[in-house]
């Protein structure tokens, strides 16, 4: 490790404390994708804890979610705000850090608290996924603006409140940030073995909604056109797509219809998603569902729609993107990490990313584990590890004297 970098990273060591508070305090305040409130107030203790950062900060209204409720009626959730950050948009290199603010547990979750597992463990919503990593992203910038090399390095950070959800909302504003930016540096938590994501596939939510014709199912029956049926059908159909695509997986979550069972039912919902690897696969995926709706409509007295899309797609390693990891990887070594990068089934803000041609790691947050559920983890060591891993990437990043690599896709 080149020594001048020793004393700014080993400030961090002095600031684990306040990590951890802060992020059990986030962790605390519930902040469900559709509790807006709540992310609302996530996003004020941000903008104090940013303060000490002296960017410009701005409040960025989302649109609302849309959502095709069981009844078949479209129903508009409002979104929390998001915040962006800028500073030095004329510096040489411009680096966009990311990390969402809402989480998965609902305001009406039983899983509202922080506990300790272990002198080393904390258990809490968000506390890994992505709380705790909303923590590192933020000290490691100080760590840089404390340094005599902040100058080389411009930056804006972007808190979204949906990523949860797939950032409907704040996908424009990545999609924004990517025509300004060179790299992007997102915290999600790291793998439990402290590795990161590499290649991710991309994603798709989707729901098809079938109406029929009601009827009493005694008397007239045959008069009855059976929405529940229909909907199996298609159902069925849409399963057998799996394993006819390499990389291409279906899933069928959920399905919602019917009532009276002397009711012949005339509605029935059903929500899937649809993941892959390879950008052409979207086509090849929408032409076969088109096939399965068209066959399910041509039936007298039932009709079919699609809703939703790919929100996500796959994340495909560039040339330049290789290199990054590289370069972490190597940061990674002179802290004591061997690290590698990893393909996975899972996406987030960093596909995104990438689609706009822009090279990021998507996992520089904690180490942790079981997101998503309640029994998420944080290993709280790891907020100072993975702080100067970040910080240590951006001294090399800003002493570098040849970043053309990042021009390379």
């Amino acid at each position: 490790m080149t020594t001048d970098f020793a004393p700014f990273l080993a400030w961090l060591d002095d600031q684990y404390e306040e990590m951890l508070a802060k992020t059990i305090a986030l962790a605390e305040t519930n902040s469900g994708s559709l509790n807006a409130d709540g992310v609302n107030r996530v996003r004020e203790m941000l903008t104090e804890y940013c303060q000490v950062l002296e960017g410009e900060i701005e409040v960025i209204p989302v649109a609302p979610y849309q959502n095709l409720n069981a009844n078949g009626v479209m129903e508009s959730f409002p979104l929390g705000d998001a915040l962006r950050i800028r500073k030095r948009p004329e510096a040489p290199l411009q680096i966009f850090f990311c990390g969402h603010m809402d989480t998965v547990f609902a305001k009406d979750s039983s899983f509202q608290q922080v506990r300790w597992l272990d002198e080393e463990t904390l258990n809490g919503p968000g506390v890994a996924d992505l709380k705790g990593g909303i923590m590192v992203m933020l000290k490691a910038l100080e760590a840089l603006e404390r340094s005599p090399w902040a100058d080389k390095i411009g930056w804006q950070i972007l808190f979204n409140p949906d990523e949860e959800i797939g950032s409907p909302g704040s996908a424009p504003l990545i999609s924004e940030a990517a025509k300004q930016v060179h790299l992007g540096m997102i915290y999600e938590p790291c793998f439990p073995d402290c590795n990161f994501a590499g290649e991710r596939k991309g994603s798709g939510n989707f729901c098809v909604m079938v109406r029929g014709k009601a009827a009493h199912a005694g008397r007239e029956h045959h008069l009855g056109r059976n929405a529940v049926r229909a909907m199996c059908d298609f159902v069925s159909d849409l399963d057998d797509l799996n394993g006819l695509r390499p990389g291409v997986t279906i899933n069928p979550g959920l399905i919602e219809g019917g009532g009276a069972v002397n009711i012949v039912p005339d509605l029935c919902i059903h929500r899937f998603n649809i993941r892959l690897v390879d950008p052409a696969d979207e086509d090849w995926c929408l032409g076969q569902i088109d096939k399965l709706l068209a066959k399910i409509n041509a039936r007298d007295g039932i009709s079919i729609e699609l809703f939703g899309n790919f929100g996500r797609k796959p994340k495909v390693l560039s040339t330049a993107n290789t290199k990054l990891f590289e370069l972490a990887r190597e940061c990674g070594q002179s802290l004591g990490m061997d690290l590698q990068w990893l393909p996975t089934g899972g996406c987030c803000d960093g596909n995104n990313l990438a689609a706009a041609g822009i090279p990021n790691i998507d996992t520089l947050g904690v180490q942790g584990g079981k997101i998503h559920s309640s029994d998420e983890y944080l290993k709280v060591k790891s907020l100072n590890e993975r702080a100067k891993l970040s910080a240590l990437i951006l001294f090399k990043l800003a002493t570098s004297e040849n970043l053309n690599w990042l021009e390379e896709n």
